[in-house]
């Protein structure tokens, strides 16, 4: 389902590879980009941790299904899920701007 601003879903921007490791098409969106980040920074965070999806979904108080989506790029996190993914994480989920400043350097 497109979003209200027509961005498609973070995964569809792919051009090549998998995501979130994937080069993104030239036009991406800005919303693509954070989604790869976001996505790449919880995989990284869950490998850190030594946490599966349903621990962290129990932890965090975020189904492990909507988890499972984060990581594939199919859904943006709102501002809950994120707050809570980053407690129960104590990681900073959210790339910021450098998601976008520095996309053509993956």
């Amino acid at each position: 389902m497109p979003r209200s601003n027509n961005d498609q879903l973070p995964a569809t921007y792919v051009a090549s590879g998998d995501w979130p490791h994937a080069r993104l098409v030239e036009d991406a969106p800005v919303s693509a980009h954070y989604g790869q980040a976001f996505a790449r920074n919880l995989t990284q965070a869950m490998a850190t941790s030594d946490i599966g999806l349903r621990s962290l979904g129990d932890k965090a108080g975020v189904s492990h299904a909507t988890i499972s989506r984060l990581l594939r790029g199919i859904v943006l996190p709102d501002m809950g899920t994120l707050a809570r993914l980053e407690t129960a994480l104590s990681a900073d989920l959210w790339p910021g701007l450098t998601a976008w400043t520095e996309r053509d350097s993956d």
